[in-house]
């Protein structure tokens, strides 16, 4: 199958696209690269892609495609609270730009990734897909709305599906130390402290980068009637942890760390705690195979074999919105955060 993702050069992006070229599907890769200069490691990017805003998808862009994993955004909440306007354009109208120009086309397979971030700030434990949604964020509303958006195209000629990914986490060509756990093994590498800047308490369902990425691959070959116009939350029940736990685990992997607490919630205050059961009984070839302990791990051992510094850790590189921020302050991106050289 020929297989479009776009943002392939983000987080996840590397991940999906060796699982997709591992299952024997052709790869186009589309992405902005907003932050090919932000490598963790050495990555040679895929032979075939498109560097592109995503704002400026056309149709011929999509030739030959059979299924779309679409990828990209303005990826964390954050990140998305910086500019909403700019958030609702690249995450909302780009999305539904897409998603038209692949029903034109006769792209049946669609697959968006969403995130359990909707759900915002519930004490309901076990949530399951049929909560309502209550996104607190731009970023978290932006999924919602193309949720919902999407939901009105579907037909028998196009297959949406939601894959509501729990928080990421895990090594990548291009790292991300804005998330909790890659954040606080990074803390503990660098400083030998973490401090959260909470109670602890808050909940977080957490999934390692590539069961996110086998969850995706899995549903382009699902039988549609398991997964048309269906949203699922993507992880696994003993992934929900408080952040206190997650600390914790950090702590006993790498010994020598000391964890403070706050007590202050900041300006985040998401918490929430899923249900995985409905990917699993629905999609049976999914099969997560990372635990927290495990990836904690392959962070600690890849943040010292690649050098990983308080420098680096708390530059620009791997944390999106400084990335941003850099890019604008030097006039490489314009205010709507199109770039000047493409």
């Amino acid at each position: 199958m020929k297989v479009l993702v776009t943002g392939h050069n983000g987080f996840i992006g590397p991940i999906l696209v060796r699982r997709l070229v591992e299952a024997g599907h052709k790869v186009i890769g589309f992405d902005t690269d907003y932050f090919k200069d932000c490598s963790f490691y050495k990555y040679l990017p895929i032979e075939n892609q498109i560097i592109k805003d995503i704002r400026k998808l056309e149709a011929k862009d999509l030739d030959g495609v059979e299924a779309v994993i679409h990828l990209a955004a303005l990826s964390n909440d954050l990140m998305g609270e910086f500019d909403p306007a700019i958030t609702d354009d690249i995450n909302y109208k780009a999305t539904m730009l897409l998603a038209n120009l692949a029903k034109k086309q006769g792209i049946d397979r669609f697959i968006y990734s969403s995130s359990c971030s909707i759900y915002g700030r519930s004490d309901q434990k076990s949530i399951t897909e049929e909560v309502p949604m209550d996104p607190i964020t731009a970023y978290a509303k932006s999924k919602r709305d193309c949720e919902v958006s999407l939901a009105t195209l579907a037909d028998k000629n196009f297959c949406p599906v939601y894959m509501r990914n729990a928080t990421a986490y895990g090594v990548s060509p291009f790292l991300r130390t804005d998330l909790v756990v890659n954040n606080l093994v990074a803390w503990a590498v660098t400083s030998g402290k973490i401090c959260i800047m909470s109670d602890g308490t808050p909940w977080r369902p957490i999934a390692h980068i590539d069961d996110i990425a086998q969850a995706m691959v899995c549903a382009l070959t699902a039988p549609r009637e398991n997964i048309y116009n269906q949203a699922f939350n993507i992880g696994r029940n003993e992934d929900n942890y408080q952040i206190r736990d997650i600390a914790s685990m950090v702590k006993n992997v790498t010994t020598n760390t000391d964890v403070t607490y706050t007590n202050e919630h900041g300006g985040d205050s998401r918490s929430y705690n899923v249900n995985f059961d409905k990917v699993l009984k629905h999609m049976p070839s999914f099969r997560p195979s990372w635990n927290l302990e495990k990836g904690v791990v392959e962070l600690y051992e890849a943040y010292h074999k690649h050098g990983m510094t308080t420098e680096l850790f708390t530059g620009k590189s791997f944390t999106r919105m400084k990335q941003l921020r850099w890019l604008l302050d030097n006039n490489k991106i314009d205010q709507h955060f199109y770039r000047k050289d493409i």
